[in-house]
């Protein structure tokens, strides 16, 4: 007797259970990125998409000195909270990998906690540690480290690369971690009874290997970091403002939406080179392995 193919085997139906995450996708993520696109090249004359088409914004962007300063700064904090997060995240994705043992799933999830609390509260939290009378001038003054409090700890680009550091050093150590334990014991192995120390077997073999969790998790660091407003305007200073901090003041009190979608844009531009430059170092790594 012949069988009569299920309805879930058909094209039809898969083709319905799609259709809403293609709804969401579009109606969420594709169609607000249209319309900052389409309202950078508009100008400001009070309606969304109404105004007459102009090149003004982005090249107000690109020969304004003070905007190349802004987004010049905002690459530098974004790269060295990179840089930072990832140095500091391959220790505990390494020991979680192979040392943690039966207490991995505790260290995951107290990996994960900062999760569990708001990102403002964790901001806030660094604030009245960095702070004038803070945590950290307190315990100094204790140790009699310093006589005085000193006002050089917050309010500055440095307070905000530690802030960010520690907000997003979950989404580094997760990626670096799953690429560890990926990695088979037994290259490991046949590395060690072949002579190799275990500096050369972490060089030739482990680092090359984790490399694409490496890359993955400072791209999913450095792409949100580029564009945070809220920690350099709670624990930064004149200093540290950061081009998600003018993206945010052109929507905000300036009521200039048009150059604010334009800055938008020109970020946006930004991260697409960043994320090719990591791609490309990813195709390097893979083809040395």
């Amino acid at each position: 007797m012949e069988r009569r193919p299920a309805l879930a085997d058909g094209p039809g139906f898969r083709v319905a259970l799609s259709v809403p995450g293609v709804a969401v996708t579009f109606g969420l993520v594709l169609f607000a990125l249209l319309l900052v696109v389409g309202l950078a090249f508009r100008t400001n004359d009070g309606g969304l998409l109404a105004g007459p088409l102009t090149l003004a914004n982005l090249v107000a962007i690109f020969t304004d000195r003070l905007y190349a300063i802004i987004m010049l700064r905002s690459l530098w904090i974004a790269g060295l909270v990179t840089l930072a997060t990832v140095v500091t995240a391959y220790p505990v994705a390494w020991y979680l990998a192979f040392h943690a043992g039966h207490r991995r799933g505790l260290i995951l999830f107290l990996v994960t906690l900062p999760f569990w609390t708001s990102y403002l509260l964790r901001v806030f939290a660094w604030k009245i540690v960095l702070a004038y009378n803070g945590v950290l001038n307190s315990a100094m003054m204790s140790l009699g480290l310093w006589e005085t409090p000193s006002t050089a700890l917050l309010n500055n680009p440095a307070a905000v690369v530690v802030t960010l550091a520690h907000a997003y050093a979950p989404f580094a150590i997760l990626p670096i971690f799953v690429s560890l334990q990926t990695i088979p014991r037994s290259l490991l192995e046949v590395s060690s009874d072949l002579g190799a120390s275990r500096a050369q077997v972490f060089r030739r073999v482990v680092l090359p290997l984790s490399m694409p969790g490496v890359l993955g998790g400072a791209l999913v660091v450095f792409v949100p970091t580029l564009g945070d407003y809220v920690t350099p305007s709670l624990v930064g200073g004149p200093g540290s403002i950061m081009i998600g901090n003018q993206i945010q003041a052109q929507f905000g009190k300036a009521n200039d939406w048009p150059f604010g979608a334009a800055l938008a844009v020109a970020t946006m531009l930004v991260i697409l080179i960043a994320v090719a430059l990591v791609r490309q170092a990813d195709r390097r790594w893979g083809s040395r392995t």
